[in-house]
């Protein structure tokens, strides 16, 4: 069995403590690597190797840097369907899910790459002759890239890719659910060119190797993707050296089915959406909520079809739905699952882990009747489990889809271009999609969420730039002479102090 280890300012490095886990394929339960468990002294070499090259790489003109981004972009695609193995297999998603993100992170990589030659700033006008402004992004310095398991490769590139092109030296920090795909995609872009500190990689728990990098006072940023509690705990940490932090903390999704829909393709979508990755993505479907009209039909085909989903390992090109990822995931679904009977929801499909398969296997779970204040339709299940809802109309759907803590990414399904608008209009969402499932999110434009899904920072498209630069403001004054701004200006009276 491969061990792996540590990257620090350009080598592959064991732990300072020498303590190590294993990384376990959740389909089979088999080890498919032993990793290193990074200390507090692992985590402070790994920052401070990010500053030391800090200045350098900052200098390196951004075009350059994009040079960097596009050769990985090139190496990522070589070795698109080897990585989407190796995802599988530490991931457990299906494998056409493991190229879609695979070519994620590829998509990433060429469009950041690209932002090499824009890091658009703005010009504008003067109140005062003689005088030129602007705005440029800076780099922020050495920045923390804390992500989940459920996208291992994408998450990690949607991080990383924007931090380098701007000009930032990072730290990344991985789950300890899938880390080996981090470092594939770490040895690719030292392979590209990446300067030795720029890049730097720690694995481990969170509450030893992500607090600590959360609490060094040398991190100036740091851009977090995993639960509430956790980002909840970050900012308020991050708070007393006045961090910049980016938060991306899940959904509770909504898919809104008028009765004016397209049957069909809202049973593909909500399918899709709720039962992908197996409902282990922060934009998975938990909720549909469904016109009462149309509901005893709709519910009637969604079962039949959900039905038939097969579950298996991932890597068998015919199976519909992989594991979940760990025993305490399975844990998590089962305590959900027994609330929602508790609760008086009626279970019409799945509920059970699925047997004889030997891995962390859950079936696909229906429930219906159930209503807004029920825990099931309220907070993150991270699973293959999915709430029927009814509404009269489209006000009431709103209405329910609006009743949770988050505001991530949302749907509607109808043939009526007013309900779409008023559904555009009204969701308390980040992302709403019309007539397609809540997932499917694209590397060009903004991503992130409302309420309890975030701080109001965006990943992706040209906000990606945003949640990893400062934004300086230059005014150059060629007058040669002093003027003073409101006071010199043209219709401002002596009362008014300059700025």
């Amino acid at each position: 069995m491969n061990e792996y280890k540590l990257f620090l300012n350009g080598e592959w490095l064991d732990s300072e403590e020498h303590q190590t886990f294993p990384d376990i394929n959740p389909a089979t339960l088999e080890p498919i690597g032993i990793f290193q468990r990074a200390s507090i002294e692992d985590v402070n070499h790994a920052v401070d190797s990010a500053k030391d090259a800090f200045d350098s790489w900052r200098q390196m003109p951004a075009p350059l840097r994009g040079k960097i981004l596009f050769s990985a972009a090139k190496k990522l695609e070589e070795r698109k369907e080897e990585l989407a193995r190796l995802l599988t297999i530490e991931n457990g998603k299906i494998l056409k899910e493991a190229r879609g993100e695979v070519q994620e992170a590829i998509d990433m990589a060429y469009y950041a790459a690209g932002e090499g030659r824009r890091l658009l700033g703005e010009t504008t006008t003067s109140e005062l002759p003689d005088k030129f402004c602007m705005t440029m992004h800076r780099p922020i310095g050495v920045v923390a890239l804390i992500t989940p398991f459920n996208f291992p490769i994408a998450i990690p590139a949607w991080k990383i890719m924007p931090a380098l092109i701007s000009g930032n030296a990072i730290v990344l920090k991985p789950s300890s659910d899938t880390p080996l795909l981090a470092i594939e995609l770490v040895k690719i872009l030292v392979e590209a060119g990446a300067p030795k500190g720029v890049i730097n990689l720690v694995t481990g728990d969170g509450d030893t190797v992500g607090a600590a990098l959360v609490r060094n006072s040398k991190v100036r940023a740091i851009s977090f993707t995993g639960s509430l509690d956790t980002g909840k705990w970050i900012l308020g940490a991050a708070s007393k050296d006045m961090k910049r932090v980016s938060l991306e903390m899940g959904g509770k999704n909504p898919i809104i089915v008028m009765d004016d829909a397209d049957l069909e393709l809202a049973v593909d979508g909500v399918l899709w959406g709720a039962f992908g990755t197996t409902g282990q993505r922060c934009t998975a479907a938990s909720r549909v909520i469904v016109h009462e009209k149309l509901l005893p039909v709709f519910g009637k085909r969604l079962l039949t079809r959900a039905e038939q989903l097969k579950l298996g390992s991932g890597l068998d090109e015919s199976v519909d739905m992989g594991p979940l990822i760990n025993a305490r995931q399975i844990k998590r679904v089962e305590k959900f699952v027994q609330i929602g009977l508790d609760e008086g929801a009626r279970m019409v499909l799945g509920g059970r882990r699925a047997r004889p398969l030997p891995g962390y296997f859950f079936e696909p779970t229906i429930f219906s009747d159930v209503t807004e204040e029920m825990k099931i339709a309220k907070e993150e299940i991270f699973g293959p489990v999915l709430s029927l809802m009814a509404a009269g109309g489209l006000d009431e759907a709103i209405e329910i889809a609006n009743s949770v803590d988050y505001g991530l990414s949302s749907s509607i399904y109808t043939g009526n271009i007013k309900n779409a608008f008023t559904a555009i209009e009204k969701i308390e969402a980040g992302i709403t999609y019309i007539n397609a499932p809540t997932i499917g999110s694209e590397v060009h434009l903004p991503f992130g969420g409302v309420k309890g899904t975030g701080n109001g920072t965006r990943e992706a498209g040209t906000t990606a730039i945003d949640e990893f630069t400062e934004l300086k403001t230059v005014y150059f004054d060629y007058s040669g002479r002093l003027q003073k701004a409101q006071i010199d200006a043209g219709g401002c009276d002596d009362r008014k102090v300059g700025k």
